[in-house]
């Protein structure tokens, strides 16, 4: 096939992201510089993310037979530049500078994550099962380094290896999955598969369990129940800017390619792969938020939470019609937010060399006399999570509901309601310990490095985002509505 300049403008983000990891590579190799690194990590993250607009401009366009790049692919890749962005100045602050930063290398987890984010923006292109299988592990493997990358501490490293074992094994059922739809549909693309489906009219059992083989591949990777079993342990013991990369851009990924599967493929969200999808929603809402109830470690808390999210999100799966796809677009956006400022506030208020993150419940209490501003940023995201008006969480929340109720899934939005009340309980538990009055507590605002405002200054601004997007979604549900599949 032959390149002209319309491919590379569509392909920029991937390739000014991939030159970013080169050149991080070469400098690291030359001179360690904590600074430098982070410096020309976020310059590299914020052209990629400056290219998609003129991306935009030629979409749709089918870049290689295993990517496509049209306005759903520019939609889910700004989203998981973004998120990216967020970590590496939330990693800068975290990781410290001068005697006091981490003990080990530092400038590796940079590269780590740029290598991990290229993974991401390859797989929301993807329109081709091996263009699905290389995205997901360029995006997993970098990831196995980071949970594990505070090898000093023991619940690191076990997290580490809890993780490489399960994800590898989340693998062998996706590429079983994979050989099984092969051998059916004599076709290896996205559309060639959503073809062969819809001309034998009900999927065959070999399509159906070749279908339900890699949805258990990819529910490993989103943490669904049953496959949910590595979440807490690995939310605790990763590094917090990892554990917010992980909430944050790699499920955004893994999810948008599964949107993408399941809407060109009408034979895969009926019938018994539909029920399924059901039954793991349904489970995944209960079991994440009760689960979440016991928790006194507030990363074990977001773990089993995100769990919870992300049955929501399978409402919309199932659904897949009418509001479907916009509803997963404005979820998504507002639970991203919501996770970086929850683990935002965490990464500030610890430190690496101290032997462990401050994650526990306890180290929270009477944090507003402390610091404040830290405070109200962990408050308008717990509100948020939780779902209560005015916050960005309300509105995705909404849109899931509505598309539930639209396509009559009242099981779901039951589930969803039930899920939701229960899940107000543990999120006011949060912001209660916040505001507790300590005996012979002096109100003082800690003072920071100057990595430690920058992450300070974005948290603020994720905070002020998610009251704006709950006060004035419209912004937000034009750029979803753009991006819909037909793109």
């Amino acid at each position: 096939m032959e390149f002209t300049t319309q491919h590379f403008i569509a392909l920029a983000p991937l390739l000014i992201t991939s030159a970013t990891i080169i050149v991080v590579m070469l400098a690291i190799a030359w001179r360690r510089n904590h600074s430098q690194t982070f410096l020309l990590s976020v310059a590299g993250l914020n052209l990629a993310l400056l290219s998609i607009l003129p991306a935009l401009k030629v979409a749709p366009l089918a870049v290689t037979p295993l990517l496509q790049i049209d306005t759903f692919a520019c939609l889910y890749m700004a989203l998981i530049l973004v998120a990216t962005l967020a970590c590496v100045t939330l990693a800068h602050a975290y990781l410290g500078d001068g005697g006091t930063g981490y003990p080990g290398n530092r400038e590796e987890l940079y590269l780590l994550i740029l290598m991990s984010a290229a993974g991401g923006l390859v797989l929301v292109s993807a329109q081709h099962l091996a263009g699905l299988f290389v995205g997901l592990e360029l995006l997993s493997v970098p990831v196995y380094g980071l949970v594990a990358y505070a090898f000093f501490n023991k619940r690191s490293l076990e997290a580490g290896i809890k993780y490489m074992v399960l994800s590898a094994a989340g693998s062998a059922f996706l590429l079983f999955g994979m050989a099984l739809l092969y051998a059916e549909a004599g076709s290896l693309s996205f559309n060639g598969i959503g073809q062969a489906l819809a001309a034998t009219g009900l999927p065959s059992p070999i399509a159906q369990l070749g279908l339900g083989m890699m949805l258990i591949g990819l529910a490993f990777k989103l943490s669904l129940v049953p496959f949910h079993l590595w979440t807490p342990d690995v939310y605790e013991g990763a590094p917090a800017p990892v554990a917010a990369f992980l909430a944050t851009a790699s499920k955004v990924a893994v999810f948008a390619v599964m949107v993408r599967l399941f809407q060109i493929s009408p034979a895969a969200s009926s019938g018994v792969l539909s029920n399924v999808l059901t039954i793991i929603a349904i489970a995944s809402i209960l079991f994440g938020n009760l689960l979440a109830l016991t928790q006194s470690n507030l990363k074990r808390l977001l773990g089993y939470s995100s769990i919870a999210h992300f049955g929501y999100l399978l409402i919309a799966l199932v659904a897949s019609k009418g509001l479907a796809v916009e509803a997963i677009g404005v979820y998504l956006v507002t639970y991203v937010i919501t996770s970086l400022g929850a683990f935002g506030v965490i990464t500030l208020m610890s430190s690496p060399y101290s032997g462990r993150d401050a994650d526990a419940l306890y180290e929270y209490r009477g944090l507003f006399w402390r610091r404040p501003y830290l405070t109200a940023v962990l408050t308008v995201m717990m509100l948020s999570l939780a779902g209560i008006p005015l916050t960005a969480g309300f509105i995705g929340k909404f849109y899931i509901i509505a598309t539930g109720v639209e396509s009559h899934q009242w099981w779901l939005v039951g589930s969803l309601v039930l899920g939701s009340a229960i899940g107000v309980f543990y999120y006011l538990r949060v912001m209660v310990t916040l505001y507790l009055m300590e005996p012979n507590l002096r109100r003082h605002d800690a003072q920071l490095h100057w990595e430690q405002r920058a992450g300070g200054v974005m948290l603020l601004a994720i905070a002020v985002l998610a009251f704006f997007l709950g006060l004035y979604p419209q912004p937000l549900l034009n750029l979803v509505q753009q991006s819909g599949l037909a793109g």
